[in-house]
């Protein structure tokens, strides 16, 4: 069946190609409103926008298909990422593409204030000169302040540096290396207020970053600051800039973005020495048919590969993490499948431990894996929103790292404790292939795949050949059989890998032999 997707807002035609050339059946529309996306969305697995679409709650709860939602830029204010998560959505946006664009756009504002380009230009057309009126200031030396260093601000902090600008940032989820690199002092974000004369912003639009620029923010700035914002609304009060460019603390602003699109502060807008733009920051040619072609490419590679980049909602899962863990991935799954059917449903909570190699490298893809295979067996869940739906019951979650992994490279222990008993598992990854290591600290080898029969039982003689017979007569067929043992005689654990399932009826037939204290069939 073809992958149907829903193209809105005029993505462009490179970024169609791809998904038409993976096979996909694409229908491409302009702006929809909410109405118009409800009367249609049931019908696809994928929906694309830009900025125009709004994608809410209501459409994301109608879209049963839906597997993606795609943003063809960087922002995400435009959909409800919290309905889709729920929804075990995948919600992925595309924030290199217009990191040129919007960087150039931010510094052609910076310049305009800098040397009142606009307002010359006006001055000039209306047949009027005075030079005088225009006298302007050099960014040599000047210290610009970049709120937010990610790709955007870094672009904007390499331009400044050919500038012979001196560069702050207040970011605080950058790691030093990258500072070294750019050259870039990091401080506070009153740091940056104090000390900037012009002022950048470059953060998404969160619950945290709303409003990031406060009274007391604007109060500590230099006099003459001037304030660029090519990012998003919302981030500071625009009655508080109005008011602190009135009493000239503020020499100009540069604004691409407003809180309300089209913007509704006509006092703001009327000042001269205030330039606007309306959101033009990633329209470019080039720009636009970058994201569009990065997230179309996105979307193939996670339906058909599963490479996940770029997703808000879900772990980085690309191609160097699968060949970083290869089948651990796949053996985190199945741990995860194997431990949710061993248990009551009273879980309190899971202990995931990593031992080996893999501790050196970020663990959130093993956790991602583990997480959808313990919650699938409970609901439909998906790597978006199994972390959601053991939260809910209640299930806490924690992670350990150890440096040795007894005689194997990596290892993967978890245990899961509920109110009556708990339950430990391990794996590994042997010649590329997962295998189950050991249960409840019984060393034992089985391929985590298919059906397998679990018995608890007494080191006795009789075991194998009862539970052999019992299957030969049912006409299954054992592929692998392993037993452990901590002593001799004392309890053991069988572990059976079968090429067919097997009924209830038969289960309890295993069950009747005097050594077997437990049996159980567990679905892979």
């Amino acid at each position: 069946m073809k992958v149907k997707v829903l193209a809105t807002d005029n993505i462009e035609s490179q970024g169609i190609e791809i998904l038409q050339n993976a096979g996909f059946e694409v229908v491409e529309k302009g702006k929809l409103t909410e109405q118009e996306l409800l009367d249609v969305i049931d019908n696809y697995d994928v929906l694309i926008v830009r900025s125009a679409t709004k994608v809410t709650a209501p459409v994301i709860e109608k879209g049963k298909k839906l597997k993606i939602i795609g943003r063809a830029g960087v922002g995400l204010d435009n959909i409800d990422v919290e309905a889709a998560t729920l929804r075990g959505i995948i919600v992925m946006n595309a924030p290199e593409g217009n990191t040129l664009s919007a960087a150039e756009h931010t510094f052609g504002l910076i310049l305009s204030m800098a040397r009142q380009i606009p307002a010359a230009c006006n001055m000039v057309k209306s047949g009027k000169w005075d030079r005088k009126k225009f006298m302007g200031i050099e960014l040599f030396g000047k210290t610009l302040g970049i709120i937010g260093l990610g790709r955007i601000g870094r672009r904007v902090a390499h331009y400044a540096k050919s500038f012979g600008m001196n560069v702050l940032a207040y970011d605080p989820y950058v790691n030093q290396e990258d500072l070294e690199k750019l050259e870039v002092s990091l401080v506070t974000l009153e740091g940056v207020c104090r000390q900037s004369d012009i002022i950048t912003l470059h953060l998404p639009l969160t619950k945290e970053t709303q409003n990031i620029l406060k009274e007391q923010h604007f109060s500590m700035m230099k006099n003459g600051v001037m304030i660029v914002n090519v990012a998003r609304g919302g981030l500071f009060d625009e009655s508080l800039l109005e008011r602190y460019i009135r009493n000239v603390k503020i020499r100009a602003a540069a604004l691409d973005v407003f809180s309300k699109e089209p913007p509704d502060c006509t006092s703001l807008l009327e000042l001269e020495n205030v330039i606007v733009t309306p959101h033009l920051g990633a329209s470019t040619k080039e720009a636009q048919i970058n994201v569009a072609k990065d997230i179309c490419q996105q979307i193939v590679d996670a339906l058909l590969h599963k490479v996940i980049r770029n997703a808000v909602n879900v772990p980085t899962i690309d191609k160097e993490v699968i060949s970083l863990f290869g089948g651990y991935l796949t053996l985190a799954e199945k741990l995860g499948l194997f431990l949710a059917q061993t248990v009551d449903r009273d879980i309190e909570n899971i202990t995931i431990e990593y031992a080996g190699e893999i501790t050196n490298y970020d663990t959130a893809p093993l956790k991602a894996y583990f997480s959808k295979g313990f919650a699938e067996w409970f609901q439909t869940a998906t790597y978006v929103n199994a972390p959601l739906i053991l939260k809910e019951r209640g299930i806490k979650l924690f992670e350990k790292k150890k440096a040795s992994a007894k005689q194997f490279s990596n290892l993967i222990n978890v245990e899961v404790n509920s109110n009556t008993k708990s339950i430990s598992v391990s794996g590994t990854v042997v010649a590329g292939e997962p295998r189950i290591v050991e249960i409840d600290g019984y060393g034992v080898e089985a391929v985590p795949e298919g059906a397998l029969i679990v018995c608890r039982n007494d080191d006795v003689p009789g075991i194998v050949g009862h539970i052999g017979t019992i299957l030969g007569k049912k006409n299954v067929n054992i592929a692998s059989m392993t037993m452990g043992r901590k002593i001799k005689g004392g309890p053991a654990i069988t572990v059976l890998n079968l090429d067919q399932e097997i009924d209830e009826q038969t289960i309890n037939e295993i069950g009747k032999f005097p050594g077997i204290r437990s049996v159980q069939l567990i679905r892979l």
